[in-house]
């Protein structure tokens, strides 16, 4: 067969070719890629599509590209009919504002850098949601570091790497331990403003934080209403300080009842459900009179509840208890088990909000002050902690 001739039969090459161009060219111009010039009758193909910009938009609706850049920013100062005819005109030609441009044009990078520790455990993986929530209401992107443990030392690396990234300004969501040290020296001194989520507060730095101390009270002032008289306590590490304010909680709690709380009536868990299954029984031996337990954590408290089962004991006729967390199996265990609420995902979006809003006056030029924010926890009362009438 001869093929010089450009026919295959009766078909000619050339002609179906160019039929098949003409029709890829038109569907793709109804998707706003101009790919092909046919003012004189000629199909010039080009491999490029057209990306539509803020010009095609203002050329469409008839007004400048300010009056545009208005309504994409949510300015007040354009009438209602003509944003909404504007909104409809971007939403049909598929326009999609370049986040590069913008950062460019207004000198920032709408992004936070996010440090945070522990995903595993059930309080930061929640307060990341939180974060990741308000950070997407709020326009702006993350860039998240994990720490290898909590008690890194060395962060000047990780640091560097933040601010090279062009972050606006830096999450600190890690729960503090016994060596705060270099954070003073550290992180308050940076050309970014830097908010500490669970952190102890300090004049010197922002912070959000659940209230520990007040969860650790009302934990226990529920248990004393109750009319139990001998509350162990089982805390989470203590060279944790959301461990250590609520312990300390339990403790002036019980004094200011009368109650002086000994050594021997706590022990220490590691948030983990093996530890306080281990910690209680622990504690049952050295304070066997207990007649209620507040456990600092879920996970150890539901192990609580498995280990009473166990001895043949009943919750909460012998032994009451209370947890902190409020972790969604908690309502699922039998009996129920009372905990203490605290807003994991609250306290992301507030650590989010108090940034940004910290980024914002920044951008103008404006000061800010250093602010300490404590949300307050909740007591939620189910069958672990109340004899049943």
């Amino acid at each position: 067969m001869d093929v010089t001739d450009n026919v295959i039969g009766n078909i000619n090459i050339p002609e179906i070719f160019g039929k098949v161009k003409r029709h890829f060219s038109q569907t793709v111009d109804k998707h706003f890629f101009c790919c092909y010039d046919n003012d004189n009758g000629n199909d010039n193909m080009s491999t490029a599509p057209r990306r539509i910009n803020i010009k095609h938009v203002a050329k469409e609706a008839g007004v400048s590209t300010q009056t545009i850049s208005r309504v994409i920013n949510q300015r007040p100062d354009v009438a209602p009919d003509t944003r909404q005819r504007i909104l409809e005109i971007i939403q049909r030609l598929g326009y999609q504002r370049s986040e590069l441009a913008r950062s460019l044009i207004q000198r920032r990078s709408y992004t936070l850098g996010v440090v945070t520790a522990g995903l595993q455990f059930i309080g930061p993986s929640r307060t990341l949601n939180g974060i990741a929530t308000k950070a997407e209401e709020l326009g702006y992107a993350l860039l998240l570091k994990e720490l290898p443990r909590f008690n890194t030392q060395n962060i000047q690396p990780l640091i560097q790497f933040l601010l090279a990234q062009q972050v606006d300004g830096i999450l600190w969501a890690v729960s503090e331990q016994n060596n705060p040290e270099w954070t003073d020296q550290d992180l308050v001194e940076l050309p970014v403003p830097i908010f500490f989520i669970t952190m102890q507060d300090r004049p010197s730095m922002s912070t959000v934080s659940i209230d520990n101390y007040l969860g650790g009270k009302l934990a226990t002032q529920h248990l004393l209403a109750q009319g139990r008289q001998h509350i162990g306590h089982i805390s989470g590490p203590l060279d944790w300080w959301e461990a250590r304010r609520r312990k300390q909680a339990w403790q002036d709690t019980l004094a200011e009842a009368g109650i002086a709380p000994q050594d021997h009536h706590s022990v220490q868990g590691n948030w983990s459900s093996e530890s306080g299954e281990a910690a209680f029984q622990r504690l049952l031996q050295s304070y066997p009179e207990m007649d209620a337990v507040f456990v600092a954590n879920d996970q150890m408290a539901l192990a609580v509840l498995q280990s009473i089962h166990r001895l043949g004991l009943r919750i909460p006729q012998d032994i009451a208890v209370v947890g902190f967390d409020n972790i969604t199996e908690s309502a699922n265990f039998w009996p129920a088990l009372t905990t203490v609420f605290q807003d994991h995902h609250e306290l992301g979006c507030v650590a989010v909000r108090e940034l940004v809003s910290q980024v914002e006056s920044v951008h103008k030029n404006e000061s800010f002050k250093q602010n300490t924010i404590l949300l307050s926890p909740e007591l939620i009362v189910r069958e672990s902690s109340v004899v049943p009438q």
